[in-house]
């Protein structure tokens, strides 16, 4: 166990700089210069090759990723002499537009994604495991038909459509709900959680509609299996075999699945941040986007990796807790 976690960390540190080396070359050969835009349209040559100069732009291309990568884990200092900046550990950069450490920009929005990422996880599973396992305990009745349909016509809408007319719905309709603004759970729980239910829904309808596909063909496989029919013929209540035997075996692949979109899902939902107007990671690097604010890209990258490698690797020795047929 010791010597498999060890092979995966390596595997995730090989990951995150292969992901860092490809972004910053894609950066190094855009044809956008972030030192002419700071400098502005009247700028001098002087002053344009001291704008570089701080900014570490002079140099070659793999001193600044080594620059970038040992900053990340040391710190680094930043330009020379009067206009020296010292970027703090972890240091992913400052900032083109407001000059602000971009570790402390995600951090100070990584609350207003994980609240989305948690909350709408949580919705999508109840309701998809639900309908995923419900339909194939009925399999090729009305129930699952209906189960199916339902998830197919979810899974074909856009999560900008139905954020859309959950806000035309249950808000300028109905007024059923307040327009989404983040509050911090700590402050206060009940309007964080108001304010977060239709973000939530609108996630969790694509989702939801997702997995209860995929747990529905994994559960009638698994319901299939040889023990499964030894286990009914012991005398099993079917409970704990639908349970114990049948759901823990089948949800390895929604497992998985789960790892993937929950580690996306934590480094900003873009369209459902930008629709709802939170003030998340996610239109953190729409905003940058805009902008050509290449540290902040390259830092919601990095963020968004490393997630999703972590949510795998946690998956991955949640295998053996879930089925236990799984060994390392």
């Amino acid at each position: 166990m010791i010597l498999y976690l060890g092979r995966r960390l390596l595997a995730v540190a090989g990951v995150l700089v292969a992901v860092a080396a490809v972004t910053f070359t894609i950066f190094y050969v855009l044809p956008s210069d972030p030192a002419a835009a700071a400098c502005g349209k009247s700028c001098s040559v002087e002053r344009l090759a001291a704008i570089r100069a701080h900014m570490g732009l002079d140099q070659p291309l793999w001193r600044q990723f080594a620059d970038f990568v040992t900053g990340i884990f040391t710190g680094r200092t930043m330009g020379s002499g009067q206009y020296a900046l010292h970027c703090a550990f972890p240091c992913l950069g400052y900032s083109y537009e407001n000059s602000e450490a971009v570790w402390d920009l995600l951090m100070d929005r990584l609350p207003v994604s994980a609240s989305l990422a948690v909350g709408a996880a949580v919705l999508w599973l109840v309701l998809g495991l639900g309908a995923g396992v419900t339909a194939a305990l009925r399999k090729d009745t009305l129930t699952d038909r209906a189960l199916m349909v339902g998830a197919v016509a979810a899974a074909s809408l856009p999560v900008y459509f139905t954020s859309m007319m959950l806000i035309y719905g249950l808000i300028r309709t109905a007024g059923l709900l307040p327009y989404p603004q983040y509050v911090p759970l700590t402050g206060d729980p009940v309007r964080w959680a108001s304010n977060l239910l239709l973000p939530w829904l609108a996630l969790a309808v694509l989702y939801a509609a997702m997995y209860a596909r995929q747990s529905r063909s994994s559960m009638i496989e698994t319901m299939a299996e040889p023990y499964i029919r030894t286990a009914r013929a012991k005398g099993l209540p079917r409970r704990t075999v639908v349970v114990k035997h049948g759901l823990r075996a089948g949800m390895t692949p929604v497992l998985t699945l789960f790892g993937m979109d929950l580690g996306g899902l934590l480094a900003g939902a873009v369209i459902t941040e930008s629709i709802f107007g939170l003030p998340g990671v996610g239109r953190l690097f729409y905003g940058a986007l805009s902008t050509g604010d290449q540290p902040v890209i390259l830092g919601v990258t990095l963020l968004a990796a490393a997630f999703i490698v972590v949510a795998n690797l946690a998956v991955d020795l949640l295998y053996a807790v879930v089925d236990p047929r799984v060994r390392y």
